[in-house]
């Protein structure tokens, strides 16, 4: 039965949910959905309503909000109130805009209307008091500006004058896909009690006409919250991991970066919201404190405290409690090496929810504080993620996915019952089974992945392989990707290996080591054992198979094609191929060049065993990958060509460029491309097919 995985439009345009917020009651969730533009180019998002009881009588799930620019993370007040973010123009505002502003919808019923109007926008919300009108954004502001008005003056001026050019005086000056600056990042707090209706429009008059005087700034709204600075002069310091506030909304706790030469560490530092005051709660060299969460009642904080890898190995994610004033500090947790990925506290402020890779899953932990064992709430083959904790019932509400099923929201009731809630999108029908399989290392390490297997691969019929290596690399195949989606080659009846080898999260930080330091080794041989391991089974055809990654996975895809010929086609996509290289060019090289010794840089640089190569490759990279940087990309084409170019030019390998996409490929009508390339490549060497070149490329 044909499903949408069969055709890329029809893929591309499957609704997808993105973000979840509970109400402060617990009887309403909001989730984020995003679906495709009318011209496919791009995604509108809207914020929909569903009952959080898991019933439906309510109608199901109600559209919040419909607007051009979309609307997306959204959050709750503690009076129910739904916060977002949207460019949607604001009728009180001069001139349209096309930054982000926070916007409230009120829980009474209404429009929704804005409460921010900042020059640069808002970046997003950072943190919501439970118990009062307070929260806590991020936004960027110019380094000069010494008032909100003073910020709106500087923009107009650079845009006035098409100034788009940067002066750093910091590193780094790269994020992922992105130029840093020159706005610095801010951490600003609102009192929603200040935000004021009015009849007509707000008009100051002397202030009106101040501002009509030749490059006079006009005033920040006096209708709206004026946003107070907890961050002034902030450097790159309100580049946080992690910001939280107390539920009376008077102390922010916030995971500051500090500069270490080119380095940073992380240190928790409480703010009084309404004194500005600073103070350094834990900080120590060499160790970066991150993640904080308060609990309910206000008197604790938890926080993950990591010492700084080295070459010599991976360190543990430690959890700690301690007192909102940085006293009484004490790990938990010791004896339990999982590296979470979110973390809160339970509704009688106990215990610690927290979700974490597991054995190729995502589940939902329990960790008490009073030194009991670690408890797994959730034992399905899902991930979660968003998870929110109902006050009222204990019960918890999250999203959850996996290689069968994209994000939905589900309800966990205290007993582990897991009960599906309305929502606007339909789970698609896929074409996959999904396998659990493993094998033994050369060490003797068990190796695990998901074989995904397309209907009617038998003994008779067997399936080419596809073996997909993750990115990260401390990382597992464990959730949806709508990026790197396996439904769509098994719907083209390939088998599809997600394996997890060294260095993947959720086996615990021995197997993590495994591969550290050595990324050519363990990482490898274990690609190989679980391979050989699903290419021993008679539904698996081992003459046609394949190797692709992207990120890590395409460093890997690099080092396998300088290795071994035992796949007919590699495709590579945002790969690290010359490390020396790829270290001091990518958008935070202290980092990578911490991790590894001057000698393991070397040793294990693809780059080094381009003449070994024996396998046509797809090579593919975007221009604004700033993590991998493009010359990556361009130094494997180049030397690909100075290798095998034939004396007219000609080569099997081929090179798919995007000028305007970064480490990920996200504009819909490439995504298309990307896969039409990838699958008419691998249909060139896997299956013998003629090449087909795909008619947008031209």
């Amino acid at each position: 039965m044909p499903t949408p995985f069969d055709s890329l439009p029809d893929y591309l345009a499957l609704p997808r949910i993105e973000g979840l917020a509970l109400s402060p009651d617990g009887r309403r969730v909001v989730l984020t959905v995003a679906t495709l533009k009318k011209d496919g180019t791009g995604f509108d998002r809207s914020l929909w309503a569903v009952p959080a009881d898991g019933s439906d009588g309510s109608g199901g799930a109600t559209r919040l909000t419909r607007s051009a620019k979309g609307e997306s993370a959204p959050a709750f007040t503690a009076a129910g109130d739904v916060l977002f973010v949207s460019a949607r123009p604001d009728s009180d505002a001069e001139t349209e805009e096309e930054a982000g502003q926070l916007w409230i919808l009120p829980a009474t019923g209404g429009d929704a209307r804005a409460v921010t109007r900042l020059a640069g926008g808002v970046s997003q919300i950072a943190a919501v008091a439970e118990a009062s009108a307070r929260l806590v954004i991020t936004a960027d502001l110019l380094p000069s500006a010494t008032t909100l008005e003073d910020e709106a003056h500087l923009r107009a001026a650079r845009t006035k004058k098409k100034v788009s050019a940067i002066l750093h005086e910091s590193y780094p000056v790269r994020y992922w896909d992105h130029d840093l600056g020159p706005a610095e990042p801010h951490l600003l707090s609102l009192d929603l009690d200040a935000l004021r209706d009015t009849v007509g429009a707000v008009r100051d008059e002397s202030a009106a006409d101040e501002a009509s005087e030749k490059d006079a700034p006009m005033p920040y709204p006096s209708s709206l919250p004026r946003p107070a600075d907890l961050t002034p002069q902030p450097g790159r310091s309100a580049d946080a991991a992690g910001v939280a506030i107390t539920p009376d909304g008077t102390t922010v706790v916030a995971a500051m970066r500090v500069p270490e030469g080119t380095d940073a560490r992380y240190r928790l530092v409480a703010i009084d919201v309404d004194t500005g005051e600073h103070t350094v709660l834990h900080d120590e060299p060499r160790v970066d404190f991150e993640m904080p969460a308060i609990s309910h009642d206000g008197t604790l904080v938890a926080y993950l405290r990591t010492v700084e890898r080295t070459p010599e190995g991976p360190s543990e994610e430690e959890f700690w409690i301690s007192a909102l004033d940085g006293s009484g500090a004490h790990r938990i947790a010791a004896e339990w090496d999982r590296w979470p990925s979110s973390i809160s506290f339970d509704a009688d402020d106990t215990a610690l929810i927290v979700t974490a890779d597991q054995d190729g899953r995502g589940p939902i932990f329990r960790i008490p504080h009073d030194g009991g064992a670690v408890e797994q709430i959730t034992t399905d083959d899902f991930t979660y993620t968003d998870v929110r904790v109902d006050r009222k019932t204990g019960d918890l509400v999250a999203l959850r996915s996996s290689w069968m099923a994209p994000s939905h929201p589900v309800r966990i009731a205290r007993d582990g019952l897991i009960t599906a809630l309305a929502a606007p999108v339909s789970l698609p029908e896929v074409p996959a089974t999904m396998i659990d399989v493993d094998a033994t290392a050369e060490d003797g390490a068990r190796v695990r992945g998901w074989l995904l297997l397309p209907e009617g691969a038998t003994a008779d019929a067997p399936a080419p392989l596809l073996l997909w290596i993750h990115g990260g690399p401390l990382n597992s195949w464990n959730a949806w990707s709508w990026r790197w989606n396996p439904q769509l080659a098994v719907a083209r009846g390939y088998a599809v290996l997600l394996p997890d080898p060294a260095l993947s999260t959720g086996y615990g930080l021995d197997f993590i080591a495994r591969g550290w330091n050595a990324w050519g080794a363990a990482p490898y041989t274990d690609l190989l054992s679980i391979t050989d391991a699903v290419v021993a089974r008679p539904d698996i055809d081992e003459t046609r198979t394949a190797a692709m990654g992207g990120s890590f996975g395409g460093y890997m895809a690099n080092w396998v094609a300088g290795h071994t010929d035992r796949f007919r086609a590699i495709v590579t996509h945002a790969s690290l191929w010359a490390l020396d290289q790829f270290g001091p060019t990518t958008d935070f090289s202290p980092y990578w060049q911490s991790i590894f010794t001057p000698e393991a840089m070397i040793e294990h640089s693809p780059n080094r065993f381009v003449a070994d190569i024996r396998t046509p490759m797809l090579v593919i990279h975007g221009d604004r990958d700033y993590r991998v940087p493009i010359g990556e990309g361009l130094r494997l084409w180049s030397e690909l060509n100075a290798q095998f170019a034939g004396a007219d030019g000609s080569l099997a390998h081929r090179y798919l460029y995007f000028p305007d996409e970064n480490h990920w490929i996200l504009k819909p009508q490439h995504a298309i491309v990307w896969y039409e390339t990838v699958f008419a490549f691998l249909a060139q060497h896997v299956l013998d097919q003629e090449w087909v070149r795909p008619d947008d490329l031209g």
